[in-house]
């Protein structure tokens, strides 16, 4: 069983991934894993529960690739700016936010192993992030973000109508909203324009296809 603590968490990340740099945004060093049965499993049997949620913290996906990419390579997007990462995982585009010049970023997730790896990721690439495990979807968006960005969020219907709502609400706050999104089912076709598409390497270990089309979006007026 997984130590219940802050310090549990990260040393059981540190055994059970190994550092690499995401294909897509190379400049970056992230704790992963290469396979995510075996993660997850570990998971379960650390925490000795069943039915643990995927370990999303564990790997780079495409939608969090591609807008890490965006930021990076458009800081003009976020320096400066206080920003939040909407269901943070690995802290990938926290970590691109940060290194592009943001004054202030809040990863958020509600998975409790999101906190040590969103940790040990900025410590890795020499950054700091805030982090909150509050479900923020259960709160109005905060008004003091200028930025907010979600990354590859819509895996379930309920779940991506109900984000996709509190990102609009974000949007009608002022705040600059952008999504990173690979074709998923559930992505909505309306009430987004599309700044930027890639071709991102993955894994057939996660995706139906080596390379996945990936593009960012704003949310319009």
């Amino acid at each position: 069983m997984i130590e219940p603590s802050l310090e549990g968490r990260r040393a059981f990340i540190l055994q059970n991934t190994r550092q690499q740099h995401p294909p897509h945004t190379p400049e970056l060093r992230l704790q992963l894993a290469d396979e995510i049965t075996p993660i997850w499993r570990l998971t379960e049997e650390a925490l000795e529960a069943m039915g643990v949620p995927p370990p999303f913290w564990a790997f780079a996906w495409a939608g969090g690739q591609a807008l890490a990419r965006y930021v990076l390579d458009h800081p003009n997007v976020v320096a400066g700016k206080r920003v939040v990462d909407f269901a943070s995982g690995s802290g990938i585009v926290a970590i691109a936010t940060m290194m592009a010049g943001a004054a202030d970023v809040l990863a958020a997730d509600i998975d409790p192993f999101c906190e040590a790896a969103v940790q040990l990721n900025a410590e890795a690439n020499g950054v700091e992030c805030r982090y909150t495990g509050e479900n923020l979807l259960e709160v109005a968006p905060p008004g003091w973000a200028e930025v907010i960005l979600a990354g590859d969020i819509c895996y379930e219907k309920p779940l991506a109508e109900q984000v996709m709502a509190w990102l609009h609400a974000a949007r009608a706050q002022g705040a600059t909203v952008l999504v990173g999104d690979p074709g998923r089912t559930y992505f909505p076709k309306t009430g987004l324009r599309k700044l930027a598409e890639y071709q991102v390497p993955t894994t057939r270990e996660l995706e139906d296809f080596e390379i996945k089309r990936t593009s960012v979006w704003t949310v319009s007026d």
